[in-house]
């Protein structure tokens, strides 16, 4: 069967398939801004494209699929980081680009065949902003700034419903009119951003003087260089919906007179512990974090594969101890089956749930079903196929667990006794003593377990 996969316009799901003559899927996804370490609710947006790269590959073949998944390398952040390092911002974003490569490397995604950068393609850029000027889709401000005129666009609102939802966009809208008090109009957003003094030595020739593009134009420019005008899927996560790919959408096709995108596919929130992850709550995680908590990469990826890819998903510590048990299972399943003489069909419905619109969880349940029933017409290359579809790398081994010193697993003991026996009062004050000597408890069913405290 075909890949079906959920469009964010047409709010249904629809067969993916290449619509060019040569047969060759063109899939662009926003790639990461490159100013800090990425952290685990991005790294869901790209365990899920990664692991629809994947499933294309099967369907159309690997000669058949293009991705481009682009390096957000100057912006505002960037510049900040760069100016509070004092380093060149070029310094800046290779460390946190080798980083980020880094960590796909161990959640075991894909490279994506082009991987441009902003600063890369100032030319592009600067050609799309030329000729929607020369459209009458853009304006120079007398600062020398060019924003795009978005009522000159009359399809503006069609990906995120921007004119039905009218109360919860002005927000947004308002804070883009906030740095630009040369806009005609407060919905407009900057195609080039003249040069500030805050922008140091950040700054390219170009018509309208000095300065740097915007935000939303190097997407356009950069999948408009290597995958034609009009491409077959882009994705991204739900916060970027608006305003990013609105404008995307605005942009490229007053630029080009065509349909920009075919198709486009939104993955939802990671919340953590229920919460969104935030620096100030003490839940925002990147793998470096999870690892130090002693769990593989592996682990974190199925934790982020277990919940739908359309819906917000609940991330806990005890949801990737678990997915560790998991792949011990799937580690033991394999080393009990033949290494020839199977049937590749046992697993089709796993891979039927998988071409479902990524429905992960029917998948992962087909999977344990096929497990828990026994076949005897399972061999490896089978198996291979399905954990290779899902990208889990079972030899991977899983990361030296932390050790709690003797007085912190002696604290912890009391601790679990005082709360069976219902002495709250001091089942919480050895819960504080743990935690201020660098530790969490963490209560299961079961039993507990301890975990260095996050920094």
């Amino acid at each position: 069967m075909p890949i079906r996969l959920h469009d964010s316009i047409a709010r249904e799901a629809r067969e993916l398939k290449p619509s060019q003559p040569d047969g060759v899927f063109r899939f662009y996804n926003c790639g990461p801004t490159v100013y800090a370490a990425a952290h685990i609710g991005n790294f869901r947006t790209f365990v899920v494209n990664d692991l629809l790269r994947r499933l294309l590959e099967i369907d159309l073949g690997a000669d058949k699929v293009k991705h481009v998944r682009n390096i957000t390398d100057v912006d505002d952040k960037t510049i900040r980081r760069s100016r509070e390092e004092k380093r060149p911002l070029a310094d800046v974003t290779k460390e946190w680009t080798d980083k980020f490569h880094a960590d796909c490397d161990a959640l075991n995604c894909l490279r994506p065949h082009v991987e441009p950068t902003a600063t890369g393609h100032i030319p592009e850029q600067i050609d799309i902003i030329s000729i929607l000027e020369q459209k009458g889709h853009a304006y120079r401000a007398a600062d020398g700034s060019v924003y795009f005129k978005v009522s000159s666009f009359d399809n503006y609102g069609r990906l995120s419903r921007v004119k039905e939802r009218e109360l919860q966009v002005g927000a947004a809208l308002k804070a883009a009119a906030a740095d630009a008090d040369e806009k005609e109009d407060g919905s407009d957003f900057a195609l080039w951003k003249a040069h500030k003094d805050d922008d140091g030595d950040v700054a390219w020739e170009s018509p309208w003087g000095r300065g740097r593009p915007g935000w939303h134009i190097e997407c356009s420019a950069m999948s408009r260089k290597h995958l034609g005008e009009t491409i077959d899927l882009h994705t991204g996560g739900v916060d970027l919906l608006f305003p990013h790919h609105e404008n995307e959408i605005a942009q490229s096709e007053c630029c080009t007179g065509k349909l920009f995108a075919h198709h486009w596919y939104h993955s939802e929130h990671l919340l953590v512990d229920g919460k969104k992850m935030s620096k100030s709550l003490g839940n925002l995680y990147t793998l470096a974090d999870i690892q130090k908590m002693g769990h593989s990469p592996m682990a974190l990826r199925y934790a982020l594969l277990a919940g739908h890819p359309r819906k917000q998903l609940n991330f806990t510590l005890e949801s990737v101890h678990g997915a560790e048990k998991v792949l011990g299972t799937l580690r033991h399943y394999r080393a009990s089956l033949p290494a020839g003489g199977g049937d590749a069909q046992v697993f089709k419905p796993v891979f039927d749930a998988l071409f479902d619109d990524l429905n992960t969880p029917a998948a992962l349940g087909a999977l344990f079903g096929i497990i828990n029933k026994g076949s005897a017409s399972v061999d490896t290359a089978a198996f291979d196929r399905v954990m290779n579809a899902l990208g889990l790398k079972l030899d991977a081994p899983a990361a030296p667990k932390a050790e709690a010193p003797a007085e912190v697993a002696a604290l912890a003991e009391q601790r679990w006794a005082a709360k069976k026996n219902k002495d709250f009062a001091a089942a919480d004050r050895l819960r504080g003593e743990i935690a201020a000597a660098g530790w969490t408890m963490l209560d299961r069913k079961d039993g507990y377990s301890l975990e260095p405290a996050k920094k």
